[in-house]
Parts: structure tokens; C-alpha cells; sequence
């Protein structure tokens, strides 16, 4: 009897918290539909300039899933600095030469692919065509995981202080310390600039601590500025704290606030930029655009692998600034269920 008193009431509880029963329920299968999306993409089709290449190379080209432009060698450097190709085509009577953009090891890994198997059609019989092959960025090297880097010192920054900085701020809620603040004469936007403040303290001294020990200690590839890099690291601390103590407002309870990860952070891991957007579904690609988690990693990889300055993540930055004063100003005008000032 007493075990059954037991289930009865976990399963009270459970069917009177609907929000809980909805993600139980649901969460699991938007997550796996989402991945589904990302993971269910084209075979990546490689952007290639020709420069003074043989009508065979051509032709043969034009038979791969490959998508190709043609320049002058001087024009095709311009817009391979922009990343607007991934590679630069030439061939001469040794074999191909390839210049390759080189911040993504599977757009590399494609055209170098397609570059040998056009060799190996013109000579099946023998090696005498040697490619040779130079990067813009990054070298033959670089792994997987220096491209990767990057984008995973943003999402655990992000993460990370999201989940603290929300439930601190739920504690302060529901000990019943922000309704005795509220009690006083302080202001709405004076509570808010004060715990950003207070909670963002800790919130950058771990940031400051993820990038270190990632390009300290691990030897993550770093071609850019330091400064950069913890620039845009403590932005997107910044931008998850102000979007955890605002979410915070609409939980009750921890679990409660740990159910957002499969709305706020799930999505945004996979639309960052860890998985090739260019091969997903155009909406999805759309998606990312609404996303903080995609300019910081933008940022950090434009510093880190492509050694990039202020003016190539200037937007990044203002875009993540605009997005931690928005939910800033968000988070004065939810203050108002709470007291009205």
C-alpha cells in the first residue's frame, strides 16, 4: 500500500506539471526530428576556380559534383580570401596545382578527392601527375579537431553559464531574495545591470578559463589574436547569462530550468556551425541566423584557424552585443510580474 501511495503521487505530480509531461514526452522526438535534418544533408559539392586549366580537366570536372567558376589566378586569390571558393584549380604538364582555402578539413578532403580523380582518368597507367597543393589557411596538418575548436570553446561557454546563471537566479527567485529587493526602492534595470554585474564576474573568469586551457593546454590551432578570442568568448557569456536569468523568470523549479536545453541549446549546437550548413536545408540555414551561438563560433573560428582581425568579426561582435542588450531589456519588462515599479 505504501509503494502504491508512492507511484500515485509521483504520477500527481507529473500529470500536474504539464510542462514537465511535454517535454518528457516530446523533447526526445523534436531532438531526434532535428537531427534527422542535420544529419540527413547532400553530399557537400565544393566550390572550385579554374585558372588556365586543359578543356579535359574541364570537361571531366564538369561530370563531379562540383561547382565551377573561372578567373584570373589574382581574382581567384580575392575571392578565395573571402571564402566565396574553397580551392584554386591550375594545371600544368607535371600535374594539378591546388590552393586551397583550408579552414574546413571536408571541403579540403572533397577537392582533393575530385582533383584525383580527374588525374587518375587522364593517367590511369601511371603516377606521373603530382599535385601539388598549398593552403591559405591551416596546413595538411591541421585535424578535425582544430577546426572544431573553436566551435566547441563556444558552445561550452555558452552552455555552461546559460545553466549556471539561470539557476543561480531562479534560487535567488524562489529563496524569496528577489522579491525582498523588489520590496525596496531599487529599480528594475538597476536589479538587472546588478546581477548581470555580480553573476557575469564568474561567468567571464570561466570563459577567460575555457579558451586558455583549450589553446594553452590542449594546443588548439591559434593563428589569430588572444584578445580576440576572449573578446568574443566572454560575448557569448555574456549573451548566455542574460538569456539564462531571463528564461529563469518562466521556471519553477531546477528541473524546470534544465528542460530549456532541448529548446535553447540543442538547436544552436547544431546550427553553429560544428556540422556544414551550406549542405543542410535552406530553412535550417535561415534558422542559424537567429541564433548568438553562430556569430560567436563564426568569430572564433575566423580568429583562431583563418588568423583574422577586428574588421572580419566586427559584425559578429556587434550582432552579439545587440543580442545580450536585447534580452537585457527583455529581462527589465518580465521583472514587472514580479512587481510593478
Amino acid at each position: 500500500m505504501r509503494i502504491r501511495a508512492l507511484v500515485l503521487r509521483i504520477i500527481k505530480q507529473f500529470m500536474n506539471d504539464k510542462r514537465t509531461l511535454a517535454m518528457i514526452l516530446i523533447a526526445p522526438m523534436f531532438i531526434l526530428w532535428l537531427m534527422s535534418q542535420v544529419f540527413h544533408t547532400d553530399q557537400y559539392e565544393p566550390t572550385i576556380a579554374l585558372v588556365d586549366v586543359p578543356e579535359q580537366v574541364s570537361i571531366l570536372l564538369k561530370e563531379e559534383d562540383v561547382e565551377l567558376l573561372y578567373y584570373t589566378y589574382s581574382d581567384a586569390e580575392v575571392v578565395l580570401s573571402k571564402r566565396e571558393i574553397d580551392a584554386i584549380l591550375t594545371w600544368t604538364s607535371i600535374g594539378p596545382e591546388i590552393m586551397l582555402e583550408g579552414s574546413d578539413p571536408s571541403a579540403n578532403k572533397s577537392v582533393l578527392m575530385i582533383v584525383q580523380n580527374i588525374a587518375n582518368e587522364i593517367s590511369p597507367t601511371s603516377n606521373s601527375l603530382q599535385a601539388s597543393i598549398t593552403y591559405l589557411h591551416g596546413s595538411e596538418d591541421m585535424t578535425a579537431f582544430d577546426s572544431f575548436g573553436p566551435v566547441l570553446i563556444g558552445v561550452f561557454a555558452f552552455f555552461f553559464v546559460f545553466l549556471t546563471s539561470g539557476i543561480s537566479f531562479l534560487r535567488e527567485r524562489t529563496t524569496g531574495t528577489l522579491e525582498r529587493l523588489l520590496a525596496t526602492p531599487v529599480k528594475r534595470w538597476e536589479l538587472v545591470i546588478g546581477y548581470v554585474i555580480g553573476f557575469g564576474i564568474f561567468s567571464v573568469i570561466q570563459a577567460a578559463l575555457i579558451a586558455w586551457f583549450s589553446i594553452q593546454v590542449l594546443d588548439m590551432l591559434m593563428m589569430g589574436s588572444i584578445w580576440f578570442v576572449l573578446l568574443v568568448t566572454l560575448l557569448l557569456a555574456l549573451t548566455a547569462l542574460t538569456l539564462g536569468t531571463l528564461l529563469s523568470a518562466f521556471a519553477n523549479n531546477e528541473f524546470q530550468m534544465v528542460q530549456f536545453i532541448p529548446l535553447v541549446i540543442v538547436p544552436q549546437v547544431f546550427l553553429c556551425g560544428l556540422f556544414n550548413l551550406e549542405s543542410m536545408s535552406e530553412w535550417l540555414q535561415w534558422l542559424s541566423v537567429l541564433m548568438p551561438l553562430s556569430y560567436g563560433t563564426d568569430a572564433l573560428r575566423e580568429i583562431m584557424v583563418r588568423g583574422s582581425g577586428w574588421s572580419e568579426i566586427a559584425i559578429d561582435v556587434y550582432v552579439l552585443v545587440g543580442f545580450s542588450i536585447t534580452i537585457m531589456i527583455t529581462n527589465i519588462f518580465v521583472l514587472k510580474k514580479y512587481r510593478k515599479i
